[in-house]
């Protein structure tokens, strides 16, 4: 089930993206999201925005998400080229603590959400590299956290697009 966040679930939220960063350091992907990243006031003002979801199985929240409508500043300039310039939404954040199948659950939501989809990752993140293009994602170019400049592979994916 996925459903959005609440100021309950923050603890748990807490806990996943601890595991997501330790997962992220043992497959070769230490300075994507460092020891702090997300930083905890950014998922508390997600979750008035309704943007912060988690999936969750059986009563406990094993990942956890956002889902961002609207023109993301970061994707304001590409390295690359996007396909389409029609509204978007950008799925941001998404950690788990290692279960299996969360990608695909957490796609298929967004896209019932969202016809044009957009996500980034990490140039040492091979793992969400293989897993997004696995789901039908192409890669765009490369683009600039507005935040601290870092590059990020971007990608997208819209309905009739596969």
């Amino acid at each position: 089930m996925i459903r959005l966040a609440t100021n309950a679930d923050l603890p748990r939220i807490f806990e996943v993206y601890a595991v997501a960063r330790q997962l992220m350091r043992e497959s070769g992907n230490p300075h994507q999201w460092g020891d702090t990243f997300p930083p905890h006031d950014l998922l508390r003002s997600d979750i008035p925005q309704e943007q912060l979801y988690v999936v969750e199985r059986d009563g406990v929240i094993h990942a956890a998400f956002a889902l961002v409508f609207g023109a993301d500043p970061s994707y304001g300039s590409i390295e690359g080229a996007w396909r389409s310039d029609a509204p978007y939404a950008t799925i941001h954040r998404l950690g788990s603590d290692g279960t299996g199948g969360i990608f695909a659950e957490v796609i298929a939501f967004c896209r019932a959400k969202s016809p044009y989809l957009r996500i980034d990752t990490h140039h040492d993140n091979r793992v969400m590299q293989h897993i997004v293009v696995q789901h039908g994602f192409r890669e765009s170019g490369v683009v600039y956290m507005h935040d601290d400049g870092t590059p990020r592979i971007a990608y997208e994916w819209f309905e009739g697009m596969e």
